[in-house]
């Protein structure tokens, strides 16, 4: 791997967002929208006439730990799309680039736009909800790095198949993390979900950091089994990705669909 173009990615990536305002607010709109919407749903729970359990603040944790997925994910698929939009696909693959340096390359720019988002986040839910995501301690690390190993590996996939099926896929991009949304238990207890898709949650990684993040904010701690089954889930989820991008990307040049994106 040549670090050198790796770099050149990266700052191909970032001039993306340097020289224009509009992708800049795209980046922070959204999770701040939620964070507020999240944010006034708890405290209307907080002084509701019925009652609610006190740890109903960890709804404004699960929404940044979400997003940190979220922007994990879309760190490797807008990458490849933006490529498609300039159509500037065909100018990277030509080069003498690697596909895990390019890889590698939207795996570095989406974790510095998933470091300022989840900064301002914190930040944000400190000052209007009185919400400090540091009360996590030193569990914020393992949990963070998991989900964005599993927000990269999703980010693969994602991209594998738009590069197989093309433009017309393009939704998926945004469609893929809401579809494991409901069964990796990021708003609600693993407990909530039928008996029969329980053993389907577990196999997720994120399903193990969400139900950590509630025991470590319950006071219980952060079960070792928990974390470890994150990190191997993420591990097999990691390497499968791998393969199927590869795989699907060898399909792609094959059948010369990669001439197709770049100049559709």
């Amino acid at each position: 791997m040549n670090w050198g173009r790796v770099q050149a990615l990266v700052l191909r990536y970032t001039f993306l967002y340097t020289r224009s305002v509009p992708r800049v607010l795209e980046v922070f709109f959204w999770p701040v929208m939620d964070l507020i919407v999240w944010g006034l749903v708890t405290q209307y729970l907080e002084t509701a006439p019925f009652k609610v359990p006190g740890i109903i603040k960890f709804l404004i944790g699960a929404m940044i730990f979400w997003d940190i997925l979220y922007r994990a994910q879309q760190g490797v698929t807008l990458a490849f799309l933006e490529d498609i939009w300039a159509r500037n696909l065909l100018n990277i693959f030509v080069a003498p680039v690697r596909l895990s340096e390019f890889v590698v390359a939207t795996y570095l720019v989406g974790l510095v736009r998933i470091t300022v988002i989840v900064a301002v986040l914190t930040g944000l839910a400190l000052m209007l909800y009185s919400f400090n995501l540091f009360a996590l301690g030193w569990t914020l690390i393992p949990l963070f790095a998991n989900l964005i190993i599993m927000g990269w590996a999703m980010g693969m996939v994602t991209t594998a198949l738009i590069m197989r099926w093309g433009q017309a896929s393009e939704a998926l991009a945004w469609g893929i993390p809401f579809l494991v949304q409901p069964f990796c238990c990021a708003f609600y207890p693993l407990s909530t979900l039928p008996q029969w898709l329980q053993p389907i949650a577990l196999c997720l990684p994120a399903t193990h950091v969400f139900e950590g993040m509630r025991a470590v904010m319950a006071g219980k701690g952060l079960a070792l089994s928990s974390l470890l089954a994150a990190f191997g889930l993420n591990i097999l989820c990691l390497v499968a990705a791998g393969w199927f991008f590869s795989f699907m990307f060898d399909q792609a040049r094959q059948r010369g669909l990669l001439a197709k994106l770049g100049t559709q």
